[in-house]
């Protein structure tokens, strides 16, 4: 008996020292290979582990990063070939340090631009303090860049920099040559290596924002009026935006709320729109603005997505634009402005993919850009990342927690 009596002290003991541990089967059911795809959980499979401290292995048990956002989700990187699967596992541990990848902030002192990045691209919102001024900016801007660090911050740093403008406006006076050449060495309109802002956004839709169609006219929205950063890295970043209230119809306080993220090693943000007090089924575009009568673009309906090459910037190279509709547009096409409205919007028309809003529903899209300096030689490029974006939102990873 006290053998026995032993022997189940000894299997107690090591049952209690055993690890606990969370496995994660992902599996790749399309036909091409998926690396470093942003994955999600829902954050409730830790509660296993009993530990508030916790690292995520990868099958080699290596340490991958991970981040826990606002809506308790578990998100981290994945590799998967074509038709494979693979484990990952959570256990109890403490997690090494993650280099921030994707982040942004609020930047009262640039007229309340919300700017945001990672490492393949950047982005920027306009804010009330850009619509106190009187300018028209409606869309999402781009903010192209060839590093996978971080750039925007040193960006609006190098070209805010108090003392730098006040050394400008005194050249101004006495040497204009000397003024010029000092504003340029700290523009963001100049790529010094990393990068530049030389997309033009105006009284458009952008790259790839929504809006509204009333009467086939589109209530372009203005800029956001109250804010909220939700996630800030170091894989995921997002921000809420609420607009002021618009008329629509007979509906005198429809408030737009929009929330984009974008997650590290993506091109294109995710943005989920709602329209509260919205009474009836409203038509909802989704544009890109055309800067030129450009026949560089594609409009695809039945595959989910629309796609434009911008006009060749020189030697800044050229920006790509898409949209990606995890849902089918009832429409996709180029709408041309007259000749007036080209006037008053700087450009030429849109690209646009029409689809409905139902009241108390979401519209959720994908937008966002490349540049042909970092990832893409050609359009042509473009489209096929596109093409396969709006393929793989049909096929997605398949996901087992045990």
């Amino acid at each position: 008996m006290r053998k026995i009596f032993y022997s189940l002290l000894a299997v107690c003991a090591f049952a209690c020292t055993q690890e606990k541990v969370v496995e994660i089967t992902i599996s790749n059911p399309s036909a091409t290979d998926r690396t470093n795809e942003i994955t999600e959980i829902n954050s409730d499979v830790i509660t296993k582990l009993e530990s508030n401290s916790f690292v995520i292995l990868d099958s080699n048990g290596s340490q991958i990063p991970y981040q826990i956002t606002y809506d308790n989700k578990i998100i981290f990187p994945v590799s998967i070939k074509a038709g494979e699967t693979y484990t990952y596992k959570i256990a109890a541990g403490t997690p090494n340090e993650f280099k921030t990848i994707t982040c942004g902030r609020h930047y009262p002192e640039r007229v309340d631009d919300i700017a945001w990045e990672n490492d393949r691209i950047a982005f920027r919102t306009y804010g009330p303090a850009l619509q106190a001024t009187g300018e028209k900016a409606y869309g999402c801007d781009i903010w192209v860049k060839r590093v996978a660090e971080p750039v925007v911050e040193a960006r609006y740093n190098t070209e805010l920099n108090p003392e730098t403008k006040a050394k400008i406006a005194e050249l101004r006076k006495t040497d204009p040559k000397a003024a010029k050449e000092l504003s340029n060495s700290v523009s963001y309109h100049i790529d010094h290596g990393n990068g530049l802002d030389n997309y033009k956004v105006g009284p458009t839709l952008g790259a790839g924002t929504s809006a509204l169609l009333v009467n086939d006219s589109i209530v372009y929205p203005y800029c956001y009026k109250d804010y909220q950063i939700l996630d800030n890295g170091p894989l995921r970043f997002t921000a809420k935006l609420v607009y002021n209230p618009l008329t629509i119809n007979a509906d005198n306080n429809v408030i737009e709320t929009r929330t984009i993220s974008l997650d590290a090693g993506s091109q294109l943000n995710k943005i989920t729109v709602t329209y509260d007090n919205l009474s009836a089924a409203t038509s909802v575009v989704t544009g890109i603005v055309l800067h030129e009568p450009s026949e560089d673009y594609q409009a695809e309906a039945n595959k989910g997505y629309i796609a434009y090459a911008d006009p060749v910037d020189g030697d800044n190279g050229q920006t790509y634009i898409a949209a990606v509709f995890p849902e089918k547009p009832n429409e996709t096409k180029v709408v041309r402005f007259s000749d007036k409205e080209k006037a008053e919007r700087g450009a030429n028309g849109h690209v646009l993919a029409y689809s409905t809003y139902a009241p108390g529903k979401t519209y959720t899209y994908y937008s966002g850009a490349g540049w042909s300096k970092w990832g893409f030689t050609n359009s042509e490029e473009w489209y096929k990342y596109v093409q396969q974006f709006a393929q793989n939102l049909k096929e997605p990873l398949k996901i087992t927690i045990q």
